[in-house]
């Protein structure tokens, strides 16, 4: 089965977050809640879902605790003080090479992650920071691999593109646009073959909606039936190209033909929560099935671009102010009345806390050691395979020895 019988761990770091936060806010507004932890409330999600070769649809209605919405709501504004963060460091150059922020689309990480379970595969683009953090990693470490410092999850040497977390089936961060796709099918072929009940989650930009290996890879997941889940993160923008522009059908969820398609509201973490439990079952029990999560970023598609040359700054503004994510989930926790707004502001102050302790930390932790240079190049290699350096002098290894 897909779902453990002990919490699985990505459900352990979400209820740990609300933990934390209640054990430090402030006792009498804890004491003075109309719903304990273990209260649950009905919310009525405001954007209907759009379907295609679909009898049914997951549910307009999401059931809630305020455990969840505070885990939510916490983890969603960690993610967004640590791409601020990253801007900030990039601007000092303390990021080198590319590097794609998330800022604006963090209800679809999230909400995903909620209605999932880390026996569920996920493989996504080079926009890949939060979701190395929602799999298990720490504010600390995804810095570290961001600056080039040991303690990252590649050591410091595989930068903002390319987080990976194996052990809770985090696949990437692949730094070609769309090659995700193919790779995301042959994972789901691997989750049919044991029969574990888990599917894989396959997610990518409307710019990489028109690639052809992404229909190759649908077209074989379709003939096997493969618990596979394309995820478009519709962003509005493909680099600096609008949907419109790009895209001769920019209804992304209609695009996969003979498979079955839904857009859901990617600015709503409820909305994504129940969209992911519907779409995990029809994985697992039907066969492969197209999402478009209808979003927005914030910053230009990558920190090289100023992202007003092909948008204004009004657009963005108005995009904060009507669906920005984590203020959507802050005012579920108002609105539900399960959350005060001085346990908001306890939330807020510890995470800001957290990440510039983080930030401190990458700039202080030493860079990659030299010899880290000739590992990991090949697999099973020993200690003394030879690779060339760009002078003899600098190579590794005993000349001759090719394992």
């Amino acid at each position: 089965a897909s779902r453990l019988p002990h919490p699985t761990q990505r459900e352990s770091m979400l209820r740990s977050c609300a933990a934390r936060t209640a054990r430090r806010s402030c006792g009498a507004a804890v004491g003075q809640r109309r719903m304990m932890s273990s209260g649950t409330v009905t919310v009525q999600l405001d954007k209907p879902y759009e379907t295609f070769k679909l009898e049914s649809e997951p549910p307009m209605t999401a059931e809630v605790t305020r455990d969840e919405l505070l885990g939510y709501y916490s983890l969603m504004y960690r993610m967004r003080r640590m791409e601020i963060s990253a801007d900030t460091l990039y601007k000092a150059k303390h990021v080198k090479g590319f590097c794609h922020l998330y800022d604006g689309q963090e209800a679809i990480c999230v909400g995903m992650e909620a209605g999932a379970t880390w026996g569920d595969s996920v493989i996504t683009s080079y926009r890949d920071h939060a979701w190395q953090l929602s799999r298990g990693d720490t504010v600390k470490g995804v810095l570290c691999e961001l600056l080039g410092k040991q303690g990252g999850c590649a050591k410091g040497m595989g930068g903002s593109m390319h987080m990976y977390k194996a052990d809770a089936n985090f696949y990437g961060g692949n730094g070609i646009v769309g090659s995700q796709a193919p790779l995301g099918a042959g994972i789901a072929f691997a989750h049919k073959f044991a029969g574990d009940g888990c599917c894989s989650f396959a997610l990518y930009g409307d710019g990489a909606a028109n690639q052809g290996q992404l229909f190759e890879a649908l077209n074989m997941a379709a003939l096997l039936q493969l618990p596979l889940v394309y995820v478009c993160e519709n962003n509005q923008y493909g680099m600096g190209t609008s949907k419109k522009r790009s895209s001769a059908n920019d209804d992304y969820y209609t695009r996969g033909g003979y498979v079955p398609g839904i857009k859901c509201d990617g600015m709503n973490v409820l909305s994504v929560r129940e969209c992911t439990k519907f779409l995990k079952k029809h994985a697992v029990e039907v066969g492969p099935i197209v999402v478009e999560f209808d979003t927005y970023r914030y910053h230009g598609h990558s920190m090289s671009d100023p992202g007003i040359t092909y948008r204004n700054r009004d657009e963005v503004s108005q995009v904060r102010a009507a669906r920005d994510p984590v203020d959507r989930a802050k005012r579920y926790c108002i609105d539900t009345e399960l959350v005060t707004e001085a346990e908001i502001k306890e939330i807020d102050k510890e995470v800001k806390a957290e990440v510039a302790a983080a930030v401190e930390a990458a700039k202080a932790a030493p860079p990659p050691e030299q010899s880290e240079l000739w590992t990991d190049v090949h697999v099973g290699q020993s200690k003394d395979f030879f690779m060339r350096g760009p002078d003899i002098s600098t190579s590794s290894g005993v000349y001759g020895t090719n394992r």
